[in-house]
């Protein structure tokens, strides 16, 4: 897409809530798959409409969105144990008002004493705290937007294998969590039961499907 005419282009800088003086911006942005041919517009006017500890509402050339925080990344994490059962995790979440049943994951680097951490690490400590799973290997197998037409949310899927049970899991203190321990070949089956009585399904699971069927280090 070609760059309207208008304003020089600036170096970011950061945003107040409510400052007329800095609410719209011209930044320059750079985005990893630029590199690899596609095409994407390299600076926006932005205005910060409302900012929290981790999530904050932006306009981007009037468009509206939702932009991450705070954070180094997201992780989800595909655990298969070695009989194949899938790890699954059960928790109430206030935005869809309903529990869910979605892959373990969290926030890598959301605080001080985690800011340097790294997503495998993080990924780690997020399986070992919501399941009491420890991973034997864990693999980086993709990476991308979970919902593009509203945030810039990227998540990164890691497959963890070679699992070893050492604790109960359920979280932290803050979460109150259920483990599943569900065979592969009768996942579908579950996940359909399952909705029916209620219960709302992370459609990630379904793309996590894909990669319980592969060994991650034979991928080109």
């Amino acid at each position: 897409m070609s760059v309207p005419a208008g304003p020089r282009r600036e170096e970011p800088r950061d945003l107040a809530v409510g400052d007329t003086n800095n609410l719209t911006q011209t930044s320059t942005e750079r985005f990893p798959w630029g590199e690899r041919g596609i095409t994407k517009r390299t600076y926006v006017d932005k205005r910060i409409v409302w900012q929290g500890k981790y999530l904050q509402a932006v306009l981007r050339d009037g468009y509206e969105c939702i932009e991450r925080c705070n954070i180094k990344g997201i992780v989800g994490i595909i655990a298969v144990t070695d009989d194949r059962r899938l790890i699954l995790v059960e928790q109430f979440r206030p935005p869809v008002q309903a529990r869910v049943i979605e892959l373990p994951a969290g926030l890598a680097g959301d605080t001080a004493q985690f800011k340097d951490e790294t997503l495998e690490t993080a990924a780690r400590r997020e399986l070992l705290e919501e399941t009491g799973y420890q991973a034997g290997q864990m693999v980086q197998v993709a990476h991308g937007a979970a919902s593009a037409g509203l945030s810039d949310e990227m998540i990164t899927l890691m497959l963890a294998t070679g699992l070893i049970k050492v604790g109960d899991g359920g979280g932290d203190e803050h979460e109150d969590i259920t483990v599943h321990e569900v065979p592969l070949d009768g996942l579908m089956g579950w996940l359909q039961e399952r909705q029916a009585k209620g219960t709302v399904i992370d459609l990630k699971i379904y793309s996590a499907l894909a990669f319980c069927q592969q060994d991650p280090h034979e991928r080109a």
